[in-house]
């Protein structure tokens, strides 16, 4: 087995853009008598790029929150369409690397260990469930062996960065990857909004929200999201842990290969998580660091929110539709369970 470098953080919520991009194009409009010809159909040609600017441009206000901005861009993409998509869509991935690099400037290292420490054993035994459960149910289900542990590692794991992983590894089919991608980006969507609600619902502390958003949410992306509406306390601990549990990649990547008894795979290492834990310990140990931390973490916050508007404007009705019934209940099914189990654990046990 090989282990290659390159990581492109795909995450539907990476965490990946939707896949079968939606192509809308107003139609043009007749241009009025005396009017300079072809003057309305360029107006009209020109109006999603008019409109994906200034949705942009809201974003980068401070008034515009990671749900602000997933909202944004799908709103977008359910009516004049990402005219931007190939270009979001290559900038996604790299953007919300850099962010979450940025946010270890905000961390300290002692305090990460601990959250790290806390968040070991729910991680070990909700991977384990899940991929257990994801088999049993997509048996049920009828759906392929393919499918299905794509989306169960999608949901244990990290959400696109687990299915564009492990998917080289199976020699998944391109339909198989879209679909599984379009499943847990449609959750991801979902949790970003439904969390922050239950959470303070219930009085969640900030400690528990960042330990069940690292576990119940699929992407990093909305994870932070999430947990950055919350509070900044949340925010560290859910980082963290999530990406303590992105770590898992490798070894549930590696045992695809030998439970599908495939040879000579490449393994894909999130290296960005270096770059992370490098951030963190440079506030902890190196005063000099805390004159542009503040700076640094404001625009890692920034790049976050700009990354979810690029994905919420990836998301058509098209990429929604393409899922079909099976892979979306199962889908649904993994991730309430993972979501309702791990909140009983952690309100009972912290």
């Amino acid at each position: 087995m090989k282990v290659t470098r390159p990581f492109t953080h795909t995450s539907a919520f990476v965490d990946a853009p939707a896949p079968h991009p939606q192509a809308l194009h107003t139609p043009p409009t007749v241009a009025p008598a005396g009017a300079t010809p072809g003057l309305a159909a360029n107006r009209s040609g020109h109006l999603p790029q008019v409109v994906f600017v200034v949705l942009l441009g809201i974003c980068l206000t401070p008034w515009a929150s990671p749900p602000v901005a997933l909202a944004l861009g799908l709103v977008l993409a359910q009516t004049v369409g990402n005219p931007f998509l190939a270009q979001t869509r290559k900038l996604t991935a790299k953007l919300l690397q850099y962010s979450v690099i940025g946010l270890g400037f905000g961390m300290n290292a002692q305090a990460a260990v601990q959250a790290g420490q806390q968040g070991l054993l729910f991680t070990a035994a909700s991977i384990a469930g899940t991929l257990g459960l994801g088999y049993v149910a997509g048996r049920w289900l009828g759906l392929g062996r393919h499918i299905t542990h794509l989306i169960s590692c999608g949901t244990a794991i990290c959400g696109g960065s687990a299915i564009a992983a492990v998917g080289p590894v199976l020699r998944a089919k391109e339909e198989e990857m879209s679909v599984a991608l379009a499943t847990v980006f449609v959750l991801n969507a979902l949790a970003l909004f439904a969390f922050p609600v239950v959470g303070h619902a219930l009085s969640l502390s900030q400690n528990q929200f960042g330990l069940w958003c690292a576990i119940a949410i699929h992407d990093t992306s909305s994870v932070v999201g999430a947990a950055a509406a919350y509070g900044e306390q949340a925010l560290q601990v859910a980082t963290t842990v999530k990406l303590a549990r992105a770590l898992w990649i490798v070894p549930v990547a590696l045992g695809t290969a030998l439970v599908f008894r495939q040879k000579d795979v490449k393994v894909k290492i999130p290296y960005f998580i270096l770059g992370f834990i490098g951030a963190m310990l440079l506030n902890t140990y190196v005063p000099a660091t805390h004159v542009v931390a503040p700076y640094l973490v404001q625009l890692a916050k920034l790049g976050l929110t700009v990354t979810l508007f690029f994905i919420g404007a990836g998301l058509s009705m098209r990429a929604v539709k393409a899922v079909g019934p099976k892979p979306f209940i199962l889908g649904t099914g993994l991730w309430l369970v993972v979501s309702l189990v791990s909140l009983y654990a952690i309100l009972h046990s912290l």
